[in-house]
C-alpha cells in the first residue's frame, strides 16, 4: 500500500511541471535543471514514477523507474521527458501533436516479492486492478502498470503478454518459476 499519498496541491504541480519539461524538450531540445528547494518535502522525497502520455486513449509513451533513487519531482519530469522523446516503440513526439497529449503519473510503492507454488498459485495470489506486476527471468525482465489490468483483465492473458513483452514465450510463467514482485501505484492525470 501507499505509505502516504501526495496532495492535490502535489499532484497538480507535478502534471504542470510534467507538462511544461515535456514541452520545452520537444519544442527547444532543452531540460533545465530544477531547484528542488521550491517544492514541498513529498516532492523531494526518493521516488520512483511511470509517466504515460497518450493520445484519443491511444499510448504514446511511457517511460518510468521501478525503484526511487532520485527526488520523485526529478523523477517525474525525467521520465515526462523519456515517455515523450526515449520510447524505443515510437518515434519521439512532435510538436504538433502536444495539444493532443494526455499525461498520466504513477508513483509506485517499492516491489515486493511474491512468493508462489505454481503457476494456478500465482493467479490466485494476484489482485487484478490493484497489483502492478515485475516478472524476471534470468537477465530478462518486464512490468505491467496495475492500469493494465483494464485492457487485459484475465490474470492468464496478462501473465502471457508481460512474458512476451520480457522477450520470453507467452506462456513461460506456466511451465518456469520465475521470480514475481507486485506494487501499487498512486495514479492521477490531466
Amino acid at each position: 500500500m501507499m505509505p502516504e499519498t501526495l496532495s492535490q496541491d502535489d499532484q497538480t504541480i507535478l502534471l504542470k511541471l510534467a507538462r511544461q519539461r515535456m514541452t520545452l524538450a520537444v519544442r527547444e531540445k532543452k531540460r533545465l535543471i530544477l531547484d528542488l528547494q521550491t517544492y514541498s518535502p513529498m516532492l523531494q522525497q526518493p521516488g520512483a514514477s511511470f509517466v504515460t502520455l497518450t493520445i484519443e486513449d491511444g499510448l504514446r509513451g511511457c517511460i518510468g523507474a521501478l525503484e526511487a533513487y532520485q527526488p520523485l519531482v526529478e523523477d517525474v519530469v525525467e521520465h515526462a521527458i523519456g515517455a515523450a522523446l526515449e520510447d524505443y516503440r515510437f518515434l519521439p513526439v512532435s510538436p504538433n501533436e502536444l495539444d493532443r497529449i494526455k499525461i498520466e503519473i504513477s508513483r509506485l510503492t517499492q516491489p515486493q516479492p511474491l512468493s508462489y507454488t505454481d503457476s494456478r498459485d500465482l493467479i490466485a495470489r494476484l489482485h487484478p486492478g490493484q497489483d502492478g506486476v515485475i516478472l524476471k527471468d534470468g537477465v530478462r525482465r518486464a512490468t505491467f502498470l496495475p492500469q493494465v489490468w483494464e485492457k487485459l483483465p484475465d490474470p492468464e492473458q496478462f501473465l502471457g503478454n508481460l512474458c512476451e513483452k520480457m522477450g520470453a514465450p507467452y506462456n513461460l510463467w506456466q511451465h518456469k518459476p520465475l521470480q514475481v514482485l507486485i506494487y501499487q501505484v498512486e495514479e492521477f492525470h490531466e
